[in-house]
């Protein structure tokens, strides 16, 4: 978030008011703001300029300097003069001022005629007058320094504004805003004395080390904008540099804006910004002179735009947002503070609205949670109470998750978590599959070099099976089994001590054309052993494990009440080394030693063992496990561990599990 450095003592001057540090930070703290640091003017400038502590270059300025972190969309208090006045009407001294444009005819309103020829590089323009101001060094620093800081926020380091600031006593309108070509512009820039033209102009601020980053925004277009007064004084060359002649000074009275741009919403609200922030100094407080923009099609606007935008929220949407009950006059009492104008209305059913003005310094209130979010700012985050959202009530998927998660890492597995996309060839050709054109979510454009693999087959599928096209690009897939991203793990980290044993419980998607965006997300568990052995008993014993603590008994092959495995010949396993895990009559899962080649793929020397199971098959069964391992952690582990699972009790092959498991404690 931006910081503003501001000094101490003139703030507290602003704010009618001195605070200790721990005082400051309360009230910046209670109004949504934070005071970042605390130094001096000399430490920055020592900090600038690289300096030791005992250099007596940089003078013996010990002002304290407060820096204070703003939120990014409070463009209103980017400078000294918007913080206070807003701490101001926070503390209740003030009233938020009503802001107004001077009552003066078209005809003897200044103008701004903009040329066709704009639409070729900035087409947008507004303008304002700040009449009879008055500045200091500190007010002029800051008006300055407000202009930096919004040319690094809103305006994107002027590609989408650039803000210009001239002494209109040097001038003379009306004025007109055009693009022309850079070998006709000719002028003095600001802190020169030498005439340039627009393209030498280019090639002399290559060296500047703050305009230098600005050149890129025009220096390759064939015309650059350009502003000239009724005189052809040139008064800026938008976005790079001001023209020397109408530079403002401590002695400037009235002060013409003007802001070029690619984006009008911005640059209006920049305006606004300028001219409601430093119209506080002029002699007619709030007031602010428009000026009349005429396009070449006959259109006209009057800037700066001070019409006032009314919200309605419900009181109970703003009450129930919070979890507090407040009365609509609290309410708006509350909104009055954060310069909101409220009042409240209520209807024949005795529903309750805010009516709230919105007024132009304010543009960050968007929706009617940003009112709701200034109310529970000004009656104070730590004086909600804390309460329990019944949308935090977690999914019974996460929690199954979370268990097993709980009981695989006790087993001595690491989990890792990689990325749910990888390349294509990593999500079949590399695991010896074929695409069989049903499964996959394919991405077109990927942004990542990480998830780029020249597709084999040049059929190219999106989102559902019947939408394809022939191409050669690219391509990234949404993974279909968690198998490609372990593997990756075991080939990135070959010098690791062996065994490795890790996990991972995430998402596959897989195309499904009876979901409105053509596919369906799967939890799916995974589990990876890798040693100088395959380990296929341990993975074996993980999977009895699992279904063990699920309350789920091993029955014979067909038997529909528990789970039993079977033979499967899956490609990415070796033959006659895997399985298949068949849960309550459906397939689930498999496991088995990984097949050579797919191990040579993901350049891996030595064997390993793989289990791959989806687990929102256990979700009908979520209570069971809860209590299962709850009593396993909790209670008497071993009694629990061998109590029967069925009428049948635990088999041998069972006991030879657990024996694996728990480190032959049992044996």
């Amino acid at each position: 978030m931006p910081t503003v450095s501001v000094g101490r003592d003139r703030l507290f001057a602003a704010l009618g008011k001195s605070y200790t540090q721990e005082e400051f930070e309360d009230l910046c703290f209670k109004f949504g703001i934070e005071l970042d640091d605390v130094t001096t003017e000399k430490a920055i400038i020592r900090k600038e300029r690289h300096l030791d502590e005992e250099d007596e270059e940089v003078g013996d300025d010990e002002e304290i300097i407060y820096k204070i972190e703003v939120p990014a969309n409070r463009y209103d208090l980017l400078c000294l003069e918007g913080i206070a006045q807003a701490l101001r009407i926070f503390n209740e001294q003030e009233q938020t001022p009503t802001y107004t444009l001077a009552s003066i005819t078209q005809d003897s309103m200044l103008k701004m005629h903009v040329q066709p020829e704009t639409s070729l590089i900035r087409p947008f323009v507004v303008c304002a007058v700040l009449r009879d101001i008055t500045f200091d060094e500190a007010s002029y620093n800051s008006f300055i320094d407000l202009q930096d800081k919004l040319h690094q926020n809103i305006c994107r380091r002027r590609t989408l504004v650039a803000i210009g600031t001239h002494d209109l006593d040097t001038l003379q309108g009306p004025f007109t805003y055009e693009a022309l070509h850079p070998e006709t512009i000719n002028f003095v820039p600001l802190k020169q004395e030498k005439n340039f033209r627009a393209d030498e102009l280019m090639e002399f601020y290559k060296s500047d080390m703050k305009l230098k980053k600005f050149l890129h925004i025009i220096e390759n277009s064939p015309v650059y904008p350009i502003i000239y007064d009724s005189k052809r004084t040139v008064l800026s060359l938008p976005p790079i540099i001001n023209g020397a002649h109408s530079a403002i000074t401590l002695k400037t009275k009235n002060v013409f804006i003007e802001c070029t741009a690619t984006d009008l919403t911005k640059a209006s609200i920049v305006l606004n910004t300028m001219v409601t922030t430093f119209s506080a100094y002029c002699q007619r407080k709030f007031e602010v002179e428009p000026v009349k923009v005429i396009y070449s099609d006959g259109k006209s606007n009057v800037y700066p735009d001070f019409s006032v935008y009314n919200m309605e929220v419900p009181l109970s949407y703003i009450t129930g947002s919070i979890g507090v009950s407040l009365a609509a006059e609290k309410v708006t009492s509350l909104l009055n503070r954060m310069q909101l104008r409220a009042e409240h209305s209520v209807f024949d059913d005795n529903k309750c609205n805010i009516n709230v003005l919105i007024p132009p310094t304010r543009s960050d209130v968007l929706h009617p949670c940003d009112v709701m979010e200034d109310v529970a700012i000004a009656y104070g985050y730590n004086d909600i109470p804390k309460r329990r959202l019944p949308s935090m009530k977690p999914l019974p998927l996460n929690q199954l998750e979370d268990l097993i998660r709980a009981e695989i890492a006790m087993n001595g597995f690491t989990e890792v978590l990689t990325w749910i996309l990888c390349s294509y060839r990593e999500n079949f050709a590399s695991l010896n599959r074929e695409d069989d054109q049903s499964s996959a979510v394919i991405i077109g454009n990927p942004r990542s070099s990480d998830f780029e693999v020249c597709a084999e087959s040049s059929l190219v599928m999106f989102q559902k099976p019947t939408m394809f096209a022939w191409s050669s690009w690219r391509l990234a897939v949404v993974r279909t089994s968690l198998m490609p991203g372990a593997l990756k793990i075991i080939g990135h980290n070959k010098d690791h001590p062996k065994p490795i044993k890790i996990f991972e419980v995430g998402d596959i998607a897989l195309l499904d054309e009876s979901k409105d965006v053509g596919a369906t997300n799967r939890r799916h568990l995974a589990a990876l052993y890798c040693g100088t052995n395959s380990g296929f008993e341990l993975i074996h014993s993980l999977v009895d494990r699992i279904m063990e603590v699920m309350g789920t008994p091993f029955v014979p092959i067909g038997d529909n009440t528990g789970y039993y495995i079977q033979r499967s010949n899956e490609p990415e396993f070796l033959p006659g080394r895997q399985a298949s895990i068949i849960y309550k009559g459906k397939h689930f899962g498999n496991f088995g030693i990984v097949h050579p080649q797919v191990l040579n793929n993901f350049v891996i020397t030595d064997p390993c063992s793989f289990l791959e199971i989806d687990i929102e098959h256990f979700l009908y069964v979520g209570q069971m496990v809860v209590w299962r391992i709850h009593c396993a952690r909790h209670v008497m582990p071993e009694m629990v561990i061998l109590q029967p699972r069925s009428r049948r009790g635990i088999t041998g092959q069972h006991l030879q599990v657990l024996c694996v498991l728990f480190d032959n404690s049992f044996s």
